[in-house]
C-alpha cells in the first residue's frame, strides 16, 4: 500500500461558539447520554428503544453477523400506530401535525387525529386493492399531505413503500418499480412549481408500459390538469372517500421491511438501501428529540426536504411523528412567487426549528440578506444543515442573517444508508465551530483512518468508517446481498465506508470533506474539493461556488472553480476578480490550492434535491461532450457554463 496521506487537511477554523446558558438550562439533550452510551451502547440503545410503543418487547437487542445487523429481535411493533394512535390514545389528538402550505397560496391543517383518520381510510383502500403485509408501492407524488399519508398506510398495514422523487423520469420511475416489483403505484395529477402547473400522472402513463408487477394506479387530484385515466387507473379520492376511518394497526417483527429507498450507485443500476421497523424508527426519533431539541408541545418544526429524499422519510416523516411534532409542509419553490417565500412561511407559522440545505443557504446568500430582513424570524430558536458539507460563510451567514446570533445551528452528516444523524453538534452541550459537523452522537462509533486503516488523530485527515453497528443502519441493497457487502463492507476489514472523507482538526473535532471521489490530485497533494470550495465562499463576492479536478499535464490534476456571485456583486473587472479569488484561495489554504481556472456563472448543474453535479463540470473543464444531464432542474445551465468557459482562466 502506499504511504500517501488520504487526504491533506490544509484549512482551519479557530471561531466557536458554545450554547447560552439558557439554552443549556432547557436542553433535552445532557453529558448523561454520553455517559451512559459509553458505559453499556447496547443498553443505552435498548432505553431509547423503550421510549416507542411496542407491543411485544424484544428479547435480544442486537445480533451482529458482520455485515448484517438485526436489533430488538423479536420484538412487535408498527410504526404508523407510534407517529398516530399513540399521540391520539394519549391526548394529543387535537395538537397540530402539519401546516401545509401550497405553493399557489392554499393552505390545510391536519391536527393528529385527522391524521389517523385519513391513514386508517388510505390503509383501508390498499387493503381493498390487494395490498398486503410483504408487498411494495412505489410513491411518486410531489409534497403535498397525501404522500406522508401514503407512507404511514403502507406502514400501517406491513407493505413496504418505495418513494421515487417526483422530478425522476419515466426512465427512473419504471426501472425502480421493476427492481422492486411494486404492486401499486400511488401518485397524482401533478403538483405546483414556480407558479404553474406540472404534471406526474404522464411519467407513470409511461413507466407502467413496462412495469408487468404494476396492478393498480391510485391518482391523487392536486392540480386538476387533465389526466388520461386508463383501466388499472384510480383516482384517489373515489376510493378513500367510500372507507371506513376505522383500521386496526397490525404489529409486525422488529425486523419487518418499512420502506425501499434508491439511490445512485457507481453502476447505471441504483441500489435499493432497505430499512427495517423497529431499529429505524427507534434511531430517527432519538436523533430528532435530540438534535434539535424538540419540545413537541411548543416547537413548531419544519424540515425542507422533499419525501422523496431519505431526509423526508426520517425528519419529515418518521422521526417528527413518533415525537408528536408539529409541523410545516411547503409544497412548491423558495422562490415563489417572491424570494421572501421561506421566510413569510416562517413569520406566519412561528417556527421555531428550521433544517434545511447548504445549496438553500447559499441561494439566500446570492439573493441577499434583504429579503429574510423583510420578515420576523424571531420565532426562531434552532436552526438545521443536512445533504452536503456546509461552508465555513454560509454558515456564519445562516447565523447570523436567518438566526440573529441566537440560534445554535446543528450540522449533521449522515446517508439514506444510515438512516438517522450519526454525527452532529448537540444543542447545550457542544460549542460548534462554523462548517463542523463537531462529533459523533451517544451510541455511535466512527473513527478516522488512513490507508493502512490506522487512526489518524487530531490535526488528520483521512476516511470517515463507523466500526460498530447502529439501530437505524440499513440492512442490504434489496435483492442484492453480495453488492451490500461489496459496497460498504469491502474496502476496510470490517468496516462500514461508504466513500466520505473527513479531518479532525486540533481539538477534534470532525469535519467532512465530501466523498473521497471529490478529491483532486494536484502535484501529489490530495485536496478536497470541499476545503477549496469554502475558501471561495469565504470571499465577500462568492455566494456559491463548485470545485473539480481536471486533467493537467504538469500536476496531474488542476484546479478549475465555477463560482457564483453573491447579490449585487456585477460581473465587471472579470480578469481583476479572477486573480482576487485565485490569491484569496492561496492565502486561506497554500499556493498549492489555487485554482488555475475560475469560471463565473449564473447557476451551477444542480438535481432538484439541490445536489451539484461535479461529473458535468468536469466534463466541461477537461473539453468533454458533457454527459447525461436529465436529472438535473434545468438541464440548460450546461451550455451557459459551457459558453462561460473560456473566460476566467488564468496562470502564474
Amino acid at each position: 500500500m502506499s504511504e500517501e496521506v488520504a487526504l491533506e487537511n490544509l484549512s482551519y477554523e479557530d471561531r466557536a461558539f458554545a450554547p447560552s446558558p439558557e439554552f443549556v438550562a432547557q436542553a433535552n439533550a445532557t453529558p448523561a447520554l454520553f455517559e451512559a452510551a459509553e458505559k453499556d451502547r447496547l443498553q443505552f440503545w435498548a432505553d431509547q428503544a423503550a421510549e416507542l410503543h411496542w407491543d411485544q418487547k424484544w428479547n435480544q437487542v442486537l445480533d451482529w453477523q458482520i455485515p448484517f445487523a438485526k436489533w430488538f429481535i423479536g420484538g412487535k411493533l408498527n410504526a404508523a400506530y407510534n407517529c398516530l394512535d399513540r399521540h391520539v390514545n394519549e391526548g394529543r389528538g387535537d395538537r397540530v401535525a402539519f401546516y401545509f402550505e401550497g405553493e399557489p397560496g392554499d393552505t390545510k391543517v391536519y391536527t393528529y387525529k385527522d391524521m389517523l383518520r385519513e391513514v386508517s381510510k388510505a390503509a383501508n383502500a390498499l387493503t381493498e386493492l390487494g395490498i398486503k403485509s410483504g408487498d411494495r408501492v412505489a410513491i411518486y407524488l410531489p409534497m403535498i399531505p397525501e404522500a406522508a399519508i401514503a407512507m404511514l398506510a403502507c406502514a400501517r398495514i406491513g407493505a413496504a413503500h418505495s418513494v421515487v422523487f417526483g422530478g425522476f423520469s419515466a426512465d427512473s420511475l419504471s426501472a425502480r418499480i421493476n427492481d422492486a416489483t411494486a404492486k401499486l403505484v400511488i401518485t397524482s395529477d401533478g403538483g405546483f412549481r414556480r407558479g404553474a402547473p406540472f404534471a406526474l400522472k404522464p411519467a407513470v402513463d409511461e413507466a407502467v408500459k413496462t412495469t408487468p408487477s404494476v396492478e393498480n394506479v391510485l391518482v391523487v387530484k392536486r392540480t386538476g390538469q387533465e389526466s388520461t385515466m386508463g383501466a388499472k387507473d384510480i383516482w384517489w379520492h373515489e376510493l378513500i372517500e367510500k372507507q371506513s376511518d376505522q383500521h386496526t394497526a397490525e404489529f409486525f417483527d422488529s425486523e419487518h421491511v418499512l420502506f425501499i429507498l434508491y439511490t445512485s450507485g457507481t453502476t447505471a443500476k441504483p441500489k435499493g438501501i432497505f430499512h427495517t421497523t423497529g431499529g429505524y424508527l427507534t434511531q430517527a426519533a432519538f436523533t430528532h428529540k435530540m438534535v434539535f431539541d424538540l419540545k413537541p408541545a411548543k416547537d413548531v418544526y419544519w424540515c425542507t426536504a422533499d419525501i422523496g429524499w431519505i431526509t423526508g422519510h426520517s425528519y419529515v416523516v418518521y422521526g417528527p411523528m413518533a415525537n408528536g411534532a408539529t409541523q410545516v409542509m411547503y409544497e412548491g419553490t423558495p422562490d415563489t412567487p417572491t424570494k421572501s417565500r421561506i421566510f413569510e412561511i416562517i413569520e406566519k407559522y412561528k417556527v421555531s426549528i428550521l433544517y434545511t440545505a447548504p445549496t438553500l443557504i447559499r441561494t439566500w446568500m446570492k439573493w441577499g440578506a434583504e429579503f429574510p430582513n423583510s420578515c420576523d424570524l424571531t420565532s426562531l430558536r434552532l436552526l438545521g444543515s443536512v445533504g452536503e458539507p456546509i461552508n465555513p460563510e454560509a454558515w456564519m451567514w445562516y447565523r447570523e442573517v436567518i438566526g440573529g446570533n441566537r440560534c445554535p445551528i446543528v450540522d449533521t452528516w449522515w446517508q439514506t444508508e444510515t438512516g438517522a444523524i450519526l454525527i452532529s453538534p448537540l444543542p447545550g452541550i457542544t460549542a460548534t465551530k462554523p462548517g463542523s459537523a463537531m462529533g459523533t452522537l451517544p451510541g455511535i462509533v466512527g473513527k478516522v483512518i488512513d490507508d493502512e486503516e490506522r487512526e489518524v488523530g487530531n490535526g488528520g485527515a483521512g476516511y470517515l468508517v463507523l466500526t460498530q453497528p447502529w439501530p437505524s443502519m440499513l440492512r442490504g441493497i434489496w435483492g442484492e446481498p453480495e453488492r451490500y457487502a461489496e459496497t460498504y463492507w469491502s474496502r476496510f476489514a470490517e468496516k462500514y465506508f461508504a466513500g466520505d472523507g473527513a479531518k479532525l482538526d486540533k481539538d477534534g473535532a470532525i469535519w467532512l470533506l465530501g466523498r473521497v471521489d471529490d478529491v483532486m490530485n494536484v502535484s501529489g497533494h490530495r485536496i478536497s474539493t470541499t476545503e477549496v470550495e469554502s475558501a471561495l465562499v469565504s470571499h465577500p463576492a462568492v455566494a456559491e461556488s463548485a470545485v473539480v479536478g481536471a486533467k493537467d499535464e504538469m500536476t496531474g490534476q488542476a484546479i478549475v472553480a465555477f463560482v457564483i456571485l453573491r447579490g449585487g456583486v456585477e460581473h465587471h473587472e472579470g480578469e481583476a476578480l479572477v486573480k482576487e479569488l485565485r490569491d484569496h484561495v492561496a492565502k486561506e489554504i497554500g499556493p498549492i490550492a489555487k485554482p488555475r481556472q475560475i469560471v463565473v456563472v449564473n447557476e451551477l448543474p444542480k438535481t432538484r434535491s439541490g445536489k451539484i453535479m461535479r461529473r458535468l463540470l468536469r466534463d466541461v473543464a477537461e473539453n468533454r461532450a458533457v454527459g447525461d444531464s436529465t436529472t438535473l432542474a434545468d438541464p440548460n445551465v450546461m451550455k451557459l457554463i459551457q459558453s462561460g468557459l473560456s473566460a476566467g482562466k488564468s496562470e502564474d
